[in-house]
């Protein structure tokens, strides 16, 4: 888990010339030029500006990161990275297009994570305490109902999912993005796709995996080239935000709750499943896929009919990392997705 159609080019033309050239009401109504430019008119509750950083203190003490791009009265989307303990630098993408759409964009590392506190209390790591974290983190920054989209990407799916299940009447449109609502389900198809490995990897991941040496650079390598490169992401390289993250992981939160491995999930997480509750979501959510997930997209399309009003969205050419590896399909996806929901 680590790890309404338009014109961009065009919408950031408009941005540009309504907020630094003259206009004339014929062409360009001023009420539409003053809602533009409102978009770049942003602070946050601090008495020093700091280009939308903005750290969030918890109930228990300590402090979460986050990070505040535009301004807009009814979109305003908050992301959850992956890890868990992984960063919001595997989300940095949206920062390229969320802005020219003209949406309020919160990024947000989570506690534990590289940019937030990251206490040595092993009791903080629970689910359910994350979604309280969620909850705290809303609050602070004034999203509610009118206005909050809550978007969640692989173990982010997970906590956005649980939030949702909690929370929905706060939310007005959820993504789920790249993650299964079970994780018996993730951990069978990831035997699916550890099983096409051929033998002497497969060997050679066994060998390390049976001393519990997880860490070895041959094993990380092999799981490197061989599964990540395949099933994560696809580019290559990789974007320098993906690595950076990666490079971030704080690994004892992941170990903790996910397990020492992809294909050794062992922690927390095992054995969690809201599958039979999505039935309880009234609020409109996108499920999104992509082909070459380590996640099966099969479930996301079937978990867009479980709710009781869902989209699916499909990445034909991404992994699980699709954001970045199938972006303009996703984005474009998403972006119309919530300008639809905004409409309604």
């Amino acid at each position: 888990m680590r790890f309404i159609i338009f014109s961009f080019a065009a919408l950031f033309l408009f941005i540009a010339s309504s907020c630094q050239s003259p206009i004339t009401p014929a062409a360009q109504p001023e009420k539409i030029a003053t809602q533009t430019c409102d978009y770049l008119q942003y602070t946050t509750n601090d008495a020093v500006q700091a280009g939308g950083i903005h750290m969030v203190k918890l109930k228990e003490g300590y402090q979460v990161w986050t990070k505040r791009i535009g301004n807009s009265p009814t979109m305003k989307v908050l992301l959850l990275h992956g890890g868990p303990a992984g960063t919001h630098e595997l989300m940095i993408a949206f920062e390229s297009f969320f802005p020219q759409a003209n949406i309020e964009l919160y990024q947000y590392d989570q506690l534990g994570s590289y940019h937030s506190d990251q206490p040595d209390d092993m009791s903080l790591w629970t689910i359910e305490r994350f979604v309280e974290e969620v909850e705290q983190v809303r609050i602070d920054l004034g999203l509610d109902s009118t206005n909050f989209f809550l978007l969640g990407q692989s173990w982010g799916g997970i906590l956005a999912m649980e939030y949702a299940l909690k929370y929905q009447q706060n939310i007005k449109g959820l993504i789920i993005s790249n993650m299964t609502a079970d994780f018996d389900k993730y951990e069978a198809y990831n035997n699916k796709l550890r099983a096409e490995l051929p033998k002497d990897v497969l060997d050679t991941l066994s060998y390390y995996e049976s001393r519990e040496q997880f860490q070895n650079l041959r094993y990380l390598d092999l799981m490197y080239k061989e599964f990540y490169k395949k099933h994560i992401c696809r580019l290559e390289p990789w974007p320098e935000p993906v690595d950076r993250s990666f490079s971030h992981f704080n690994q004892v939160v992941y170990e903790y709750m996910q397990g020492p491995s992809e294909f050794v999930p062992g922690g927390i997480l095992k054995g969690w499943s809201v599958w039979n509750r999505l039935k309880e979501l009234t609020v409109p959510t996108l499920m999104i896929g992509a082909k070459y997930d380590s996640m099966n997209p099969a479930e996301m399309e079937e978990m867009s009919k479980l709710v009781q009003n869902g989209s699916y969205l499909y990445c034909s050419n991404g992994s699980h990392l699709c954001q970045w590896d199938d972006q303009k399909v996703y984005m474009d996806g998403v972006i119309g997705w919530i300008k639809s929901v905004d409409g309604r």
